[in-house]
């Protein structure tokens, strides 16, 4: 007893499915094998995340010199009205020596 008889046609069929696998294959292997691809592939995805990672960077540094830019123009007030602050404490500590001063 033999298998099941199988057409010319089923098997010119199978054929040709099997070579179109066989192609996919060795495409698939010649894109593993194309170091050069691959690797300027990769070198544009590590550009794109430098890119990415560097604009990030700008923002988080330029938030930070808006943050210490207020501090120090706060502080630079500070600074600016800490004469006039001494200079009224004088002004008072003096005028009550005068006032004392004369009132014996």
């Amino acid at each position: 007893m033999t298998g099941p008889e199988i057409s010319h046609e089923e098997i010119q069929q199978e054929i040709e499915r099997t070579r179109e696998r066989l192609g996919e294959t060795v495409e698939e292997l010649a894109a593993k094998a194309d170091v050069k691809a691959r690797a300027q592939a990769k070198a544009a995805d590590v550009k794109t995340q430098a890119q990415a990672k560097a604009t990030d960077m700008k923002a988080q540094a330029q938030a930070k010199a808006t943050e210490l830019s207020g501090q120090v123009r706060r502080s630079q007030v500070v600074q600016r009205r800490w004469p006039l602050a001494v200079a009224a404490g004088v002004l008072v500590a003096a005028s009550v020596a005068v006032w004392r001063w004369r009132k014996k």
